[in-house]
């Protein structure tokens, strides 16, 4: 059992405008103030998962991908056997939650149906093979257990990460620009540690597999229609900004 106050959610509406401005304020201070920034994130992801999961306590999360581990803390404050899968030490920082496994996402060291719920934000479109990716990720998932996967496609405004939104105009120019204006090099390398995954393609492909069904598909931040907005092709790659997948493990 949580004590009282912890592991609180966000208490803002999902979506709405308030929230999505709650959000990019805390964004615009990931730099400077990562605690907050990750913290709101966490919450407001925990929200999402116990809006179609119901409530996490008791259940078995599996996190791959959740880098220092905040989406690993705001579900074990709730109550949830929560691991974190990191496959970079550099991301996991000095102070990672207790049983944090260094792995690759492509093969967990998990044995098959474990996960009530697998959880993973902002990874798909740093790994080269998605589908191998979210492949394993149902694997690890118990029959009618619950897979959560977002991520930022590449023709978001947000898609080069931080060299956006001058992506638009080539990732390696994109890449020039940003170590000539804050003389660092960038982090991320497209077609290394950055890849570009597109609205259209990936929905297609979960939709084709039969061991899944798509509970629903949605801007993870827009503050209103954010279903409709993944339904409209060509404009979902620019408006949906970053894809929500809340996916439900078929029985064998």
């Amino acid at each position: 059992m949580r004590a009282a106050g912890e592991g609180a959610g966000t208490g803002l509406k999902d979506p709405s405008i308030r929230r999505s401005l709650a959000l990019f304020r805390a964004f615009l201070h990931e730099q400077d103030d990562p605690e907050t920034c990750y913290s709101l994130l966490a919450r407001d992801a925990a929200d999402q998962v116990e809006a179609y999961s119901g409530a996490v306590e008791g259940r078995t999360v599996v996190d791959v991908g959740g880098g220092s581990g905040y989406f690993t803390q705001e579900f074990r404050r709730r109550g949830a056997n929560a691991y974190l899968f990191e496959p970079d030490v550099r991301e996991l920082g000095p102070k990672p939650p207790d049983s944090a496994v260094v792995a690759d996402g492509y093969l967990l060291p998990l044995a098959s149906g474990v996960a009530d719920v697998c959880f993973s934000s902002n990874v798909l479109e740093h790994v080269a093979d998605p589908q191998t990716f979210l492949s394993e990720m149902v694997r690890v998932t118990r029959p009618d257990g619950l897979i959560y996967v977002s991520f930022t496609n590449w023709l978001s405004p947000w898609g080069g990460h931080e060299w956006a939104p001058w992506h638009y105009f080539g990732a390696e120019r994109a890449r020039a620009r940003y170590r000539r204006r804050t003389g660092k090099t960038a982090k991320h390398t497209l077609g290394e540690n950055l890849f570009a995954v597109h609205i259209g393609t990936t929905l297609r492909q979960v939709r084709a597999r039969d061991d899944v069904t798509v509970v629903a598909a949605r801007s993870r931040y827009w503050p209103f229609l954010a279903s409709a907005v993944t339904k409209t092709p060509v404009l979902r790659e620019f408006a949906t900004w970053n894809l929500l997948l809340i996916l439900r493990r078929c029985p064998p």
